[in-house]
C-alpha cells in the first residue's frame, strides 16, 4: 500500500480508556509523522452493550487531546460507514467467497455440543481445539439439520488457510514493536466468523472493515496478538494484501496490576474532570512505552509527532505513574497565560459566587493561587476566603487563635488597620512595618501573620496575605477579625 493508513476502532461499551487513547495516539503520530490518514471507526457490533452516550464520549475524548480524525462517522471519507453497525450488509458478501474457496463452512454444532467437546479437553488437560465435526457435511446431512431447525454458524477452515498459504503449520509475522512472532495454527482450531443470527464476529469484521478501508499498518494492544494471527489468514484467503501489525505492551498500575478505577482515574472524560490538562495528558501518555530522540520530556503533540519512531517503542508493559502525571500537569498549569488560566479555572469555581469579584479582582486571585496547583481542581480547596462574608476555620487556625498572643495581635491590627489605605501596595507597606512592631516585642513575623491569617482565611498556610486582604476588602476583613475575637472570648 502506497499510502500510510491507521485506524482507531474503539468499542462503545464505556468511555473511552487512557490504554485506549495511548492506543489512538500513537496511531494519530505514526500517521502524521509518515503523512498518511488517521481513521476512526466505531465498533458497535456489541448491541447490548453499545450505547450513543459512550460514542460520545470518545468523540469529546479524542477531540479534547487533539487527536482529530481525517475520516470517521461524523466527518465521513471514501470508504464509509464509519460505523460497523451500519456495515452489515457488507459482510455476508466476503463470507460466501470464503465458502465458495473452501476457505469457511457451516458448523450446525449446538452450544450443548460444543460445551461437551470443551468439557471433554478440560477432562483430558488438553486446550480446547473445535473437532471440525461439521467440516465434510453432506447436502443431505446439512439439509437434515435445517429440518430439525437449526441455523448453522460460519466457521473459517485454518488448516486449509495455513496449507494454500504456508509451508507448514507454523504462521509468523514480522511486529513493527516486538519483532518476529509465530504461533502453531494446529492450536487455533476453526474459528466461528459468522454467528447463526447473521451477526459478524469481531476476528472476521475487522478484517473486512480494515481490507476495505486499505488499512495499512494496525498499531492495536498486545491482547489482540492471538487474533492478529487469524486475522492474517482471513486476508489471506480473500486475497488481500496483508496489513502491517505492531503491538504494544500494556499499561499497568504502579504496583504493576492492571490499571483499574481503585487506582484512580482511567477513562480521558474522568481525568478532564480532576482538573488535568488535556496537553499534559497527552505528553504524559506518549512516553508510555517510547522516549524523545533528544530527552526533553515536555513536547507539545507536533513536535512529539516529527520525532515518533514506532520501532523504538518499547515491547515491555508500561507503568502509569500517576505522580510523574501530576508533576507534568503542573509543569503545564504553570505554562498558561492568566487569562487562559481564568477560563479554565472556572468550571472548578461554580460552587462560589464569582460576581462577588471583579474581573481585576479575580485576575489577582488566580495570580496569587495557582503556583501550588497540581490540578485545576485543587483551586476549589485553595480559594474559599475569597467568597461570602464569613470564613470557616479549620483546627489549627483555631489553636492559634485562641492563644492571648494571637488575640493581642488582633486587636491592635484592629485599632492600627482602621485608618489604613486599602490598597495591596500600602497594605504591604504597613504590614511590614506591622511585623516589625511584634518583632521588637519579641514575636516572631509569621506568629504576628499566622493570627491576621487564622482569623481572615481560617487556615495558617496559603497565598499571599498582602494580597488577599486587598481582594476580599476592609470591611470583610474587619467583620472576619471581629468574629474571630468574639469566638475566642466565648471559648
Amino acid at each position: 500500500m502506497s499510502e500510510v493508513r491507521v485506524r482507531i476502532a474503539p468499542s462503545p461499551s464505556g468511555n473511552l480508556h487512557i490504554g485506549t487513547a495511548r492506543t489512538a495516539l500513537f496511531n494519530y503520530l505514526f500517521a502524521k509523522k509518515n503523512n498518511g490518514k488517521f481513521v476512526l471507526r466505531i465498533e458497535d457490533t456489541d448491541a447490548e452493550r453499545t450505547s450513543q452516550e459512550y460514542i460520545k464520549n470518545i468523540f469529546d475524548s479524542l477531540k479534547a487531546l487533539g487527536l482529530n480524525w481525517d475520516e470517521g462517522p461524523d466527518i465521513g471519507g471514501p470508504y464509509g460507514p464509519y460505523t460497523q453497525s451500519e456495515r452489515f450488509d457488507i459482510y455476508p458478501k466476503y463470507v460466501q467467497e470464503l465458502l465458495d474457496k473452501g476457505f469457511a463452512y457451516e458448523c450446525f454444532c449446538t452450544p450443548e455440543e460444543l460445551e461437551a467437546e470443551k468439557e471433554e479437553a478440560q477432562k483430558n488437560k488438553k486446550p480446547y481445539v473445535y473437532s471440525k465435526k461439521c467440516e465434510n457435511l453432506t447436502e443431505e446431512e446439512k439439509a437434515k439439520l435445517r429440518a430439525e431447525g437449526r441455523k448453522p454458524a460460519i466457521r473459517f477452515n485454518i488448516s486449509k488457510a495455513q496449507k494454500a498459504f504456508h509451508d507448514s503449520s507454523i504462521l509468523e509475522f514480522d511486529d513493527l514493536v516486538k519483532g518476529k512472532l509465530h504461533v502453531d495454527t494446529d492450536l487455533l482450531g476453526d474459528f466461528v466468523i459468522m454467528k447463526s443470527n447473521g451477526a459478524p464476529t469481531y476476528n472476521y469484521a475487522v478484517v473486512i472493515d480494515d481490507m476495505l478501508m486499505k488499512i495499512s499498518h494496525v498499531i492495536r494492544g498486545e491482547d489482540h496478538i492471538s487474533n492478529t494471527f487469524k486475522q492474517i489468514l482471513i486476508f489471506e484467503a480473500l486475497g488481500a494484501e496483508v496489513p502491517r501489525f505492531g503491538h504494544l505492551g500494556m499499561i499497568l498500575a504502579p504496583d504493576r496490576s492492571k490499571l483499574s478505577k481503585r487506582h484512580g482515574a482511567t477513562a480521558v472524560s474522568e481525568f478532564v474532570e480532576k482538573g488535568y490538562l488535556t496537553e499534559a495528558l497527552i505528553n504524559f501518555v506518549a512516553l508510555l512505552g517510547w522516549s524523545p530522540s533528544d530527552g526533553q520530556e515536555i513536547k507539545p503533540v507536533e513536535e512529539i509527532a516529527a520525532d515518533f519512531r514506532i520501532n523504538e517503542v518499547s515491547s515491555s508493559n508500561s507503568i502509569f505513574e500517576y505522580d510523574k502525571l501530576n508533576w507534568m500537569n503542573s509543569h503545564y498549569i504553570k505554562m498558561l497565560s492568566i487569562p487562559e488560566l481564568k477560563e479554565k479555572l472556572k468550571p472548578y469555581l461554580t460552587k462560589y459566587d464569582l460576581t462577588e469579584l471583579t474581573d481585576a479582582q479575580y485576575t489577582r486571585m488566580v495570580e496569587i493561587t495557582y503556583e501550588p496547583l497540581t490540578l485545576l481542581s485543587d483551586i476549589t480547596d485553595a480559594v474559599p476566603y475569597f467568597f461570602g462574608e464569613d470564613v470557616e476555620i479549620d483546627e489549627r487556625a483555631k489553636e492559634t487563635l485562641e492563644t492571648e498572643t494571637a488575640q493581642e495581635v488582633l486587636k491592635t491590627f484592629m485599632d492600627q488597620a482602621v485608618d489604613w489605605d486599602w490598597t495591596e501596595e500600602n497594605l504591604h507597606e504597613k504590614l511590614e512595618a506591622f511585623r516589625g512592631y511584634y518583632k521588637e516585642k519579641g514575636i516572631k513575623p509569621k506568629v504576628t501573620m499566622w493570627a491576621i491569617r487564622a482569623a481572615v482565611t481560617g487556615r495558617l498556610c496559603g497565598a499571599d496575605m498582602t494580597a488577599i486582604l486587598a481582594i476580599i476588602g476592609k470591611d470583610k476583613t474587619f467583620h472576619r477579625v471581629k468574629a474571630a475575637m468574639k469566638q475566642t472570648l466565648q471559648s
